[in-house]
């Protein structure tokens, strides 16, 4: 157990530098410091240890017979805790070259790829070195559990609101419409739109229970007569080919069908009375902010881009 005689490391570190710089001003435009700073510390090093270390003149600043004892002594301590200061950098730059990610599927599989490519591109120009990520594609809840047990460092989810109990960020906001295949009848309704009791009382296409679009669409149609799912399927594309092949409507995210409406798979059709808005949120554990490095940055790029790429 250390006694109350030994001075902090930033301290011993002072002295040093007088003692090579021949200065106390000197030493502390070295240090980053004030020359008042230097003093303060140097007067509290010299009352722990009970004797002058430093003998001021015109000509600057010596080491007295006690500061020259006590600087070599101080030399091997500012040296391991140099070393020790270097191996924690190490630790800390092998934990940022690597971050585990939980997204909801519709992020996972139109968002986040283009948020990573952009992180790549930053880290890249900085000369720093890229970030290997492993992403889990899951549903909402999973995501919410998996960030909450610490099993991955950053999450991705979408729904009416953020989930509670976590830190979260907004980083965008998707629509969810209304699909159906060429040939279903609801196809040629010439833009006339489908209510939510139509909607709620006709046999639909969905996501699995705990994902965002299914929150959303459950959440949308509260207090209509629901009718039971033609089918119930555990990812969008899945949800999107049944459509496409005449299964029944659904409600899919914006992002996860535009190329399915631009090739003619699938046709929007306008809803009335109903919203169906879901905000995408990324979300962490501990500060008010995800910690410092890759993880913060990607938020951020998620955020700029959700507003046409301004930071």
């Amino acid at each position: 157990m250390l006694g109350s005689h030994v001075p902090d490391l930033r301290s011993l570190e002072l002295l040093l530098r007088v003692g090579q710089a021949g200065s106390l001003g000197a030493a502390a435009a070295d240090l980053g410091i004030s020359q008042q700073a230097a003093s303060a510390r140097m007067r509290t090093m010299e009352a722990l240890v009970g004797e002058a270390l430093v003998s001021r003149s015109k000509r600057g600043s010596e080491l007295t017979a006690t500061g020259e004892l006590l600087s070599q002594w101080a030399v091997k301590v500012v040296d391991a805790a140099a070393e020790l200061d270097a191996g924690i950098a190490s630790l800390r730059r092998d934990r940022s070259a690597h971050l585990d990610v939980a997204a909801s599927l519709t992020i996972a599989e139109h968002l986040l790829p283009g948020w990573m490519v952009a992180l790549r591109a930053r880290q890249t120009k900085s000369g720093v070195p890229v970030t290997d990520i492993t992403l889990t594609a899951t549903n909402t809840a999973n995501v919410v559990g998996l960030v909450t047990a610490g099993s991955v460092d950053l999450g991705f989810v979408e729904g009416p609101e953020a989930p509670s109990g976590l830190r979260h960020r907004r980083v965008g906001v998707d629509e969810l419409i209304l699909v159906v295949g060429p040939s279903h009848p609801w196809a040629a309704r010439r833009g006339k739109p489908v209510t939510a009791a139509l909607l709620a009382a006709t046999p639909l296409v969905v996501r699995e229970a705990g994902s965002g679009t299914r929150t959303v669409l459950d959440r949308a149609l509260e207090g209509h007569e629901r009718s039971s799912p033609v089918l119930e399927l555990s990812s969008t594309t899945a949800v999107r080919s049944a459509v496409s092949a005449g299964a029944g409507p659904a409600v899919l995210g914006t992002h996860a069908v535009r190329d399915d409406l631009t090739s003619g798979r699938l046709v929007a059709i306008p809803v009335s009375g109903v919203d169906l808005t879901r905000v995408l949120h990324a979300v962490w554990v501990g500060g008010p902010q995800p910690a410092e490095g890759p993880g913060r940055d990607l938020v951020a790029l998620a955020a700029a881009s959700a507003r046409g790429g301004r930071q």
